[in-house]
């Protein structure tokens, strides 16, 4: 794997060397920070509220009702940003004209394939890892669960895995990163909302759609329960599209 390693690292550098890791970043930030102290707001009126009724065992969890709906509004705020990131990884190449000596090169397509969703996903490790100074100032005031906040963590990179992964998929299948980013989006989006379909749909296909579904297999992981299959799933979904993206490569190299 150093050859992955390798590429990983000459994306890094692209990103954090370019104007575009920083701007994404700071409106990640920005956004999560604004909807993330919205809900601590609301969460400190209904403590006030919930004082007023001593005697009433009016009880109110910070887990449930601030951190969880932060985590599920990081996942929709990065389902935004992420294809956004992701757009260049071979797209550029291409626009670069970098794409054939790439291919032709002496490392095997996995690595490249493994290399760039690499890099991508430690630019979104890092984003989420900026992000925790939230969750921090609230175990600096508060006494949170810490096991939901960890398996929360663990659930939103493998969520972010299957952004990034969808979205290397799409820059593969383009030489405009506008396109990418759309592709990629559209995917990310409509595996995000496939579960709604379940409403409609018979009690079988309704446990299919939802088994589909991104958001859930991430309900367990908020409420601080890892199980084996959702963990299966992510990672089944991640190395599915980056197979897709290793034959869309294959298919090139031959052309």
């Amino acid at each position: 794997m150093r050859n992955a390693w390798a590429v990983a690292k000459r994306d890094m550098g692209s990103y954090f060397n370019s104007p575009v890791f920083y701007v994404v970043t700071t409106v990640f930030l920005v956004i999560y920070s604004f909807i993330f102290f919205q809900i601590l707001t609301f969460f400190n009126f209904q403590s006030v509220q919930a004082g007023q009724f001593q005697g009433m065992n009016v009880g109110l969890n910070l887990n449930d009702m601030v951190i969880e709906p932060s985590f599920h509004n990081m996942a929709v705020t990065l389902l935004l940003i992420i294809p956004v990131l992701t757009m260049r990884s071979f797209a550029e190449e291409k626009k670069s004209k970098t794409y054939a000596l790439l291919l032709s090169s002496p490392i095997h397509l996995r690595e490249i394939v493994f290399g760039k969703f690499l890099a991508c996903m430690t630019v979104v490790a890092v984003m989420i890892l900026l992000s925790s100074y939230c969750i921090g100032f609230l175990l600096l005031l508060g006494q949170p669960e810490i096991g939901p906040i960890v398996t929360s963590y663990l659930g939103m990179l493998l969520m972010a895995g299957c952004y990034v992964a969808m979205g290397v998929f799409a820059s593969s299948l383009t030489d405009n990163q506008i396109i990418a980013a759309v592709i990629a989006f559209g995917m990310s989006l409509f595996m995000w909302i496939i579960g709604w379909a379940g409403q409609a749909a018979s009690a079988e296909m309704a446990e299919v759609l939802q088994f589909l579904s991104l958001v859930d297999h991430m309900q367990r992981f908020l409420k601080g329960i890892v199980e084996t299959s959702d963990v299966i799933y992510y990672l089944t979904f991640i190395l599915f599209n980056l197979f897709l993206t290793h034959r869309v490569l294959d298919s090139e190299r031959w052309r």
